[in-house]
C-alpha cells in the first residue's frame, strides 16, 4: 500500500507552513515554478514566442532554433519484460525516482482489438478469456543523461487507457476513458464492467495489481489532478456533455478506502461551453460549490446527466488538467477539446478557495483561430508559468501542434508533428529543462530540450 501524505486539516495554514506536498509534486514535473498561468501576468508579458519553427530533418517535430529532440523510446522496442512497446502512447506523468533516475508512467490507449506488445500476465479484465490490451508502461530513465535503463509493462488488463495524472505521494492515476462492460455496447466478451480510474506506484518494478478505484465513478474518464493541500481529486470527462467533478477522499493519499464524488455547480452559469453565446467571458470568476452524487458505479452511463440534473455546468470535452500552485495557493487548469464560440477549445481556471472561501472557475483562456491552437487536449505547465497544451485534431488534413500559452494569454506555437498523429502526455522533468511529449501512434517518446524562457 502506497502511504498517505500528511495532509493539514486547514488550508491556509498547510500551504503557508510547509511546502512538502508541493515538494513532491515539483519532483514529479508537475508544479509551476515562477510565475503560473492566470496569475502574476507582468511575469513574461513580453514574450511572444522562441521564434519561426525549423524543419525537421528526419521528418518528425519541427521546432525553433536552439531547441532538439530525442526519441527514447517507441513502438516495438524490445522492453526488460519480455514484451515490445504497445501502439497509442497517451497520458504520461514524470517521477524523481531518487538515486539519479526518473520515471515516465506512460499510458496507452487500447482497445481489445489492439496489440499489446506481447500476453499480458496479470490484469483487470479478460475478453473472451485473454486480458485486454490497455495499460500503462513505465520508462526508467537516467536522470542526467536521459538513457533508458528499463521499461516494462506496470498496468495490464485495462480499456482505452486515456490520461491521467501524477499524486503528491509518487503515484499515477491511470484513467479508462470506456464505461463498457458485458451486455452493455462495445462490451461483447468482455468479462468485467471498465471505465475505472487505477492507481499506478511510480516505483512498481513490474505489473501491479490491479485494483479499480470504484467510488472515483465509472464515466469516460479523461484526466485526474490532485490537490496536495487536501488530497482531493479533479477528473474530467471526454463528453460533449461532460462535467467536471471532485473526488473527495475519506483518508486524503488512500483512494481506495473510498470516498465522495461530486460535480462543480457554478452559480449563474449551467453551459461553460459558450457553444451558442457568449456566456461566459474570459477572465470573470464564477463561485462554485458540488454537488453530491450518488450511485457513482454508473451502470447506464449517465451520470454526467444525473450530475446535470443538480445543476452541475456543462463542460465541452474535458481533456487534460494540471494543478498549479500560485503565490502558495491551488490551481487547476482544465482543457475543454470543443469549448468555445469557434469549437476549437478552451481552458478553464479552477481555483479551490482558501479558510472557507468558496471556489471559484473561470475561462482562462477561448482558442478564436486554428493558429492558436486547434482541439488542445493534453496539458501541462512549463517552470516558467507557461500553459503547454498538445493539439489533437483530425478535422483537417494538417500537422499537430505544441502550442505555448503565456501568463498573459499570449498564445504562441512551440512545435509542429509532421506526422498524421496526435500529441499527448506533455510532462517537465523535475529539473525543468526537459518536456517528455508522446506521439501516439505509431508510439514514440520524445524528450525534448533547448533554451526555456525563465
Amino acid at each position: 500500500m502506497i502511504p498517505a501524505p500528511h495532509f493539514a486539516p486547514d488550508r491556509r495554514r498547510f500551504l503557508g507552513a510547509t511546502a512538502t506536498a508541493f515538494a513532491a509534486l515539483a519532483a514529479s514535473g508537475c508544479v509551476t515554478r515562477g510565475a503560473p498561468a492566470g496569475s502574476a501576468r507582468t511575469a513574461t508579458s513580453g514574450f511572444t514566442g522562441y521564434g519561426a519553427l525549423v524543419p525537421d530533418p528526419a521528418g518528425l517535430l519541427d521546432l525553433p532554433e536552439g531547441f532538439s529532440y530525442r526519441v527514447i523510446s517507441r513502438l516495438g522496442d524490445a522492453m526488460d519484460d519480455g514484451g515490445t512497446v504497445p501502439d497509442r502512447a497517451d497520458g504520461m506523468g514524470c517521477f524523481d525516482l531518487g538515486n539519479g533516475e526518473i520515471a515516465l508512467v506512460r499510458n496507452h490507449e487500447l482497445q481489445p482489438r489492439h496489440d499489446a506488445g506481447g500476453p499480458i500476465a496479470k490484469g483487470f479484465g479478460k475478453r473472451n478469456g485473454e486480458f485486454v490490451p490497455g495499460g500503462t508502461t513505465t520508462i526508467v530513465l537516467d536522470a542526467r543523461t536521459l538513457a533508458v535503463k528499463r521499461q516494462f509493462r506496470s498496468l495490464g488488463g485495462t480499456i482505452r487507457n486515456c490520461s491521467g495524472g501524477v499524486t503528491p505521494w509518487g503515484s499515477w492515476l491511470t484513467c479508462e476513458e470506456a464505461p463498457t462492460g458485458p451486455g452493455q455496447p462495445y462490451g461483447e466478451g468482455l468479462e468485467r464492467d471498465h471505465g475505472w480510474v487505477f492507481e499506478v506506484p511510480a516505483s512498481a518494478r513490474g505489473l501491479v495489481d490491479p485494483v479499480p478505484l470504484t467510488a472515483m465513478g465509472r464515466f469516460n474518464h479523461e484526466a485526474a489532478a490532485v490537490d496536495p493541500a487536501t488530497g482531493y481529486v479533479y477528473m474530467t470527462e471526454d463528453r460533449d456533455d461532460g462535467v467536471l467533478y471532485r473526488f473527495v477522499p475519506k483518508t486524503p493519499g488512500r483512494l481506495a478506502e473510498g470516498g465522495r464524488l461530486q460535480a462543480m455547480v457554478v452559480e449563474g452559469l449551467a453551459d461553460t461551453r459558450n457553444w451558442h453565446s457568449p456566456a461566459m467571458p474570459v477572465g470573470r470568476p464564477y463561485a462554485v460549490r458540488w454537488a453530491d452524487l450518488d450511485a457513482v458505479d454508473a451502470p447506464k452511463d449517465d451520470l454526467r446527466q444525473r450530475a446535470a440534473a443538480k445543476g452541475a455546468a456543462l463542460v465541452a470535452r474535458g481533456e487534460g488538467l494540471h494543478m498549479g500552485v500560485s503565490r502558495g495557493a491551488s490551481e487547476v487548469f482544465a482543457c475543454c477539446t470543443s469549448g468555445g464560440a469557434k469549437q476549437l477549445g478552451q481552458i478553464l481556471k479552477l481555483t479551490p478557495g482558501l479558510a472557507g472561501e468558496p471556489d471559484t472557475v473561470e475561462l482562462f483562456f477561448e482558442s478564436e483561430s486554428k493558429a492558436q491552437f486547434d482541439y488542445g487536449d493534453n496539458l501541462t505547465v512549463a517552470p516558467n508559468g507557461h500553459l503547454i497544451v498538445c493539439e489533437d485534431q483530425y478535422t483537417d488534413v494538417v500537422d499537430n501542434h505544441i502550442r505555448g500559452i503565456t501568463p498573459a494569454g499570449q498564445a504562441y506555437t512551440l512545435a509542429r508533428l509532421t506526422a498524421q498523429t496526435e500529441l499527448a502526455g506533455a510532462c517537465f522533468a523535475p529539473d525543468g529543462k526537459t518536456l517528455f511529449v508522446n506521439a501516439y501512434g505509431p508510439a514514440a517518446t520524445l524528450a525534448i530540450t533547448g533554451p526555456w524562457a525563465a
